[in-house]
């Protein structure tokens, strides 16, 4: 190994061990490592877009600008008490409603945009309904990963696989749908049994809850009706830019800041105000990973650990084991971006000796399901633990780790299983 390889791994992994340790917080500790890594040149500065994601980061900006001026309307106040009358005010119907919500616009939609748009309700109706709101905002982000597994557009790296395979958005929807919505019913599952106490309550308490909920008016949320409307028609132009973004050749990140920014001109918001809620500390979390991991890439790393693995397989029935877990606990760990990206070549240069039609499912499945496993496997996850930690809601390392590790074997064992049994056969 090269002295710049020895560097990148023990910068990356002095960061993470640091993240799990929540000795500092993760925004310092990755900002630290970023700042190592270009100090020593080894991801050189002229290299630096390369690695890091602008798409991801402006398009969190902005959403998080458009969802910080409508949260002033009583938008998501509204939906949320919708959403709770719906339920009667039922722990568990709640939990599943938001969790087959969360993956069906993830289906469709970017998760980061998913869960910046239901966090807010979801937050506000476990005040309601006076519960813990750890097991519903820890669903939300399984919900919502299992959900962009589902189709070609649900998750970057299933719009990377789908271009490198020449697979179409049916084949993803035959291939990867009936994984999602099986593993989605085994989350849910997990979730309420590790939580089933929090969603418990005497009958006295259920029923006065109960009466509560269905005594809230939804109308009286609405603080502003004309920003309630603009909001309205601004987050579905944004919806509908996001379906069509590939054919109209606009990328979601611009759309984001366009929408942004036109809600601000329509809405007349104060943009410090709009601004200053933006989740700063997780934007700069996100460019220091990229960063970080970066380093890996350049340095060939990653190159020499997915190479070293995909040497030891066997077989096509071996390919798709090896590529699946591989995927899924390297994506727990690393952006599923680059990883990605580094996968896709190899798996190419596999298809003289190998089928490589089921392996391109198994990295899909590893490389999204994976990020489940760990607090910043996934954007989606940074970012609602961000907006809990803001709200006062403490989601340690730790208690991601004891029920999202469960959640990636789970899912993922059940996805593999699907996969093998249906391209290798017993």
């Amino acid at each position: 190994m090269s002295t710049m390889e020895i560097a990148a791994l023990l910068v990356f992994i002095g960061v993470y061990v640091l993240i799990m340790s929540e000795r500092i917080h993760r925004t310092i500790a990755a900002m630290v490592g970023a700042s190592v890594i270009l100090l020593l040149n080894i991801v050189p500065w002229e290299k630096l877009p390369e690695y890091l994601d602008l798409g991801t980061i402006l398009l969190l900006a902005g959403m998080m600008t458009v969802v910080n001026i409508a949260r002033d309307s009583g938008l998501f106040e509204y939906i949320a008490i919708k959403t709770a009358k719906l339920s009667k005010g039922s722990p568990l119907k709640v939990l599943l409603l938001f969790s087959v919500v969360t993956a069906f616009v993830s289906a469709f939609l970017d998760n980061v945009t998913t869960v910046l748009l239901l966090t807010p309700m979801l937050l506000y109706i476990t005040r309601q309904m006076d519960v813990n709101p750890i097991p519903f905002l820890l669903s939300e982000v399984f919900a919502s990963n299992i959900g962009g597994t589902a189709t070609l557009i649900g998750d970057p790296p299933n719009i990377m696989i789908g271009s490198a395979a020449g697979l179409s958005f049916n084949d993803f929807l035959v291939n990867m749908a009936p994984i999602a919505f099986i593993d989605l019913i085994i989350t849910v599952g997990i979730i309420y049994v590790a939580y089933r106490g929090a969603m418990k309550f005497h009958r006295e308490r259920t029923n006065s809850i109960r009466r509560g909920i269905m005594s809230l008016n939804e109308e009286d949320a609405i603080k502003d009706r004309a920003l309630f409307k603009k909001s309205i028609i601004t987050i579905a132009a944004i919806i509908v830019a996001f379906f069509f973004h590939d054919r109209i050749g606009v990328e979601p990140a611009v759309i984001a800041l366009a929408g942004a920014s036109f809600l601000l001109l329509w809405s007349g918001a104060s943009p410090e105000y709009a601004l200053e809620k933006v989740e700063w500390a997780t934007l700069f979390f996100f460019g220091s990973l990229f960063i970080i991991v970066g380093a890996l890439v350049e340095t060939g790393a990653i190159d020499q650990l997915a190479g070293w693995m995909l040497k030891h397989v066997h077989g096509e029935g071996g390919a798709v084991v090896a590529v699946t877990w591989f995927s899924a606990l390297s994506s727990a760990i690393v952006d599923n971006i680059p990883f990605t990206a580094t996968m896709i070549p190899l798996i190419k240069a596999m298809g003289s000796s190998l089928n490589t039609y089921p392996l391109w499912w198994a990295l899909s499945l590893g490389a999204c399901l994976g990020g489940n496993g760990t607090a910043i496997g996934a954007s989606a996850n940074v970012v609602v633990v961000g907006i809990a930690h803001r709200e006062g809601i403490r989601i340690t390392f730790g208690d991601f780790l004891k029920v999202g590790a469960i959640i990636m074997m789970t899912t993922v064992g059940a996805g593999s299983l699907f996969i093998w049994l249906r391209y290798v056969g017993l």
